[in-house]
């Protein structure tokens, strides 16, 4: 095989394997009101499936670089997309929410390493002008996932059964597993570098009891708990600081955050996406369990938004270059903010107008948010620290959606149970996610002027 044949066949595995990751953040929610019946569940108990997948994925994503310098990139991309697919399996056969639940942990194990470590396949075999090119490939396979996972979801549920969301996965993961085997180089390091596993487990258990304090009110109203994996999250992030100064390689190194912008952007980045990353969760209810919806026709409600977000993406440049990062992100970050907002006034005599345009205000403000809040915030990071920023960076974005969704479930939760009405809890919910987005704008406020030279690779979306 020639060498253009190989490059060509890497980036179809690398997208491959992009697009089931992104398709399956996306293609659950549309079915969680038939997988809860299924299942014999609550619909709003049905947060902890996403969050599972993507908190999972936060946790794992450091160790992916390490783990292909010690065992190469083919036999733990291999094993990645074997984890995922035993992972959608296991999700199709699930019996009980439990089982679902852990069954989503596997899957987000395997999901956790097909983009970085596709990402690095791709670095490591193609080179200079053409590794832009590459990437650009294989982000089209990122934006087509989402685009096409809602509406997918809502039409396998009603033409089919909520399985097929996950079964899906298995033909595509076996020919990713053939062609894996055929065509990725396997180019393990001899003495790859030591990893913190120290350093991963403070991060993760702040990660984890951070996510489980805020789920704990909303599950069980035992706020005592909740208090406490707050003091333990705020412990275990309190306990890195001083670890990190004294290890010579920590998992992220305490210099990172010399760099202001890399600082705002990360709060501002998490703010702001709890409410973006709250509002695919709770549409997709809000449509089918309060006004009506079919599972295909709420997925299809989702179009406009993902269309708009795909034309927005040519937009971002000329805008930051003639208003700057920090007017561009002011004002849009507000757009963003209203349009969640505006989600609290779809009612079942709506017009259909009405919600298509707030839907496609929200996905091309959104869309061009993401760009500028992942340039700005690793635009400033050296060349030595741009990997391992963007590594900490795709933790903050994965810890977003999940709390995004903990959050605007817990709130439903709570406001359906103190107000006795599920219709306006759904409304109070997004004016309150909506809030949070709108003071992530008070944040990016504090941005010192951006460098002018080209960002490192951002975190996808």
């Amino acid at each position: 095989m020639t060498s253009k044949n190989s490059h060509t066949a890497l980036l179809w595995i690398v997208a491959v394997g992009f697009f089931m990751q992104a398709l399956d953040t996306t293609i659950v929610n549309t079915a969680l009101p038939s997988i809860a019946h299924s299942l014999h569940a609550q619909p709003l108990a049905m947060q902890p499936i996403v969050v599972a997948y993507t908190l999972t994925m936060a946790l794992l994503t450091p160790a992916s670089g390490w783990l292909a310098d010690r065992f190469g990139t083919r036999r733990v991309y291999f094993v990645a997309i074997l984890l995922f697919v035993i992972g959608s399996l296991c999700c199709a056969n699930a019996q009980s929410l439990n089982q679902l639940i852990v069954a989503r942990v596997i899957q987000g194990i395997g999901g956790s390493m097909l983009l970085p470590i596709g990402r690095l396949a791709v670095l490591r075999s193609v080179t200079g002008e053409a590794y832009v090119s590459a990437l650009a490939v294989i982000s089209i396979a990122g934006q087509v996932g989402p685009i096409l996972g809602p509406t997918l979801g809502g039409w396998f549920v009603e033409s089919f059964s909520w399985h097929w969301i996950f079964l899906i996965n298995v033909p595509i993961g076996a020919l990713g597993l053939i062609a894996v085997h055929r065509f990725l180089p396997d180019d393990a390091i001899a003495h790859a570098p030591p990893f913190d596993f120290i350093g991963c487990a403070m991060l993760s258990l702040c990660m984890v009891a951070f996510s489980m304090a805020l789920d704990s009110p909303a599950q069980s109203h035992k706020l005592l708990v909740s208090g406490g994996l707050f003091v333990l999250s705020a412990i275990a992030a309190l306990a890195y600081v001083p670890y990190a100064k004294r290890r010579p390689d920590p998992l992220f190194k305490l210099s990172l955050f010399n760099e202001p912008n890399f600082s705002v952007g990360l709060i501002g980045n998490l703010l702001c996406r709890i409410g973006s990353s709250a509002v695919p969760f709770l549409l997709p209810l809000l449509l089918q369990l309060q006004l009506g919806y079919t599972p295909l026709h709420s997925g299809l409600m989702m179009l406009p938004a993902a269309f708009a977000g795909t034309v927005a993406k040519g937009w971002i440049s000329p805008l930051v270059k003639r208003y700057g990062y920090d007017n561009f992100l002011l004002w849009n970050t507000i757009l963003v903010g209203a349009s969640i907002v505006g989600f609290a006034s779809f009612s079942v005599g709506t017009p259909l107008v009405i919600e298509i345009a707030i839907l496609a205000v929200f996905g091309a403000c959104n869309s061009m948010q993401f760009a500028a809040m992942n340039s700005v915030t690793l635009k400033g990071l050296s060349i030595k620290d741009a990997g391992s920023g963007n590594s900490l960076f795709s933790m903050v974005q994965m810890l977003a959606i999940g709390l995004g969704v903990s959050i605007g479930g817990g709130l439903v939760s709570v406001f359906s149970a103190n107000l006795g009405s599920a219709a306006l809890a759904f409304r109070i919910a997004f004016v309150c996610v909506g809030l949070v987005t709108l003071a992530s704008a008070i944040v990016f406020r504090f941005l010192d002027a951006v460098p002018s030279r080209p960002a490192p690779q951002a975190a996808t979306s």
